[in-house]
């Protein structure tokens, strides 16, 4: 029996006039070139480290720290659940929160040694998963559509950004489709 995956969509569209965080730097995506007057389309990309869905750096809230260029790639995707704050977090496994989530729950996340964090985090709780080099997703999106404590495969591949503090990112799930099982006897 082979098994296919479905995928979701966990990125924020990026657009002009998007919602961004007081003070962060305004998006624009102009178009450029045009096809009619150069034979191509291009867009000129304004947008902060942080805008939409991200991945922080170490660096972003601890000077010294960590650069995207620095992290290990394997920090970026992985095996993850999506859990409650009042969840058994499992060993080793990326965790991604559908609800807001304080730093009450920092000791048991530390103890679990994530390589990621996801989702409605408090400023706190970011801050102090940063300073123990986990990785935090913010801006996560459709996150209600995933199982709750059902296992998927996670990507949120940044920008390679030489000194980068963070980074835009195209996050998605692969989750196993049962719907999708092939069964096979030459397999």
């Amino acid at each position: 029996m082979i098994s296919r995956m479905k995928y979701i969509d966990l990125s924020e569209p990026l657009h002009s006039g998007m919602e961004i965080y007081p003070g962060d730097p305004v998006p624009s995506f102009d178009v450029v070139h045009t096809h009619e007057e150069h034979t191509w389309e291009l867009r000129q990309l304004r947008l902060g480290s942080h805008t939409g869905t991200h991945v922080d750096a170490f660096s972003h809230m601890h000077k010294g720290g960590k650069t995207l260029d620095d992290i290990p790639l394997d920090h970026f995707f992985g095996k993850a659940v999506r859990v409650l704050p009042d969840s058994a977090f499992p060993a080793k496994t990326g965790l991604l929160f559908a609800e807001v989530v304080g730093i009450e729950v920092l000791p048991t996340i530390v103890e679990a040694k994530p390589p990621f964090v996801g989702g409605e985090l408090s400023e706190a709780l970011e801050r102090s998963l940063l300073e123990e080099e986990i990785v935090t997703y913010t801006q996560l999106a459709n996150l209600q559509q995933l199982p709750l404590l059902t296992p998927f495969w996670f990507f949120g591949l940044p920008l390679k950004i030489t000194g980068g503090d963070g980074s835009p990112v195209r996050a998605i799930a692969l989750l196993e489709d049962d719907s999708c099982r092939i069964e096979s006897e030459t397999i």
